[in-house]
């Protein structure tokens, strides 16, 4: 890997695919937190607990437009980069590249 665009390479497509994986663990987290705060009103706890609980939920739904923001910039220079680089069409990394953006484009609106 003596070739410098290959390193950018794989390292874009690293980026790409953490943050989709970090945008669908958010959005589970999301679930997750409306289900607690649900069985907590069910269970008539405690006002305090449920603020709290509430506030974790606001924090985890504000996280999901900042990962999808930062995703969809990720993917976008990850396509321009294969774009300008179909030279290296026959290496494993173009081709990790290509999976990675097809993977993510599951996570993009």
């Amino acid at each position: 890997m003596s070739d410098p665009r290959l390193r950018q390479l794989t390292i874009k497509t690293g980026v790409v695919k953490r943050l989709s994986k970090e945008k669908t663990v958010y959005e589970k987290e999301v679930d997750t937190q409306r289900n607690r705060i649900d069985k907590l009103k069910a269970a008539g706890s405690d006002d305090h607990v449920l603020r709290k609980q509430e506030e974790v939920l606001q924090e985890c739904m504000m996280m999901v437009p900042d990962c999808q923001r930062r995703l969809a910039k990720a993917f976008e220079e990850l396509t321009e980069m294969i774009k300008s680089e179909e030279e290296l069409k026959e290496t494993s990394q173009y081709i990790a590249a290509e999976a990675a953006l097809e993977d993510a484009k599951v996570n993009l609106p």
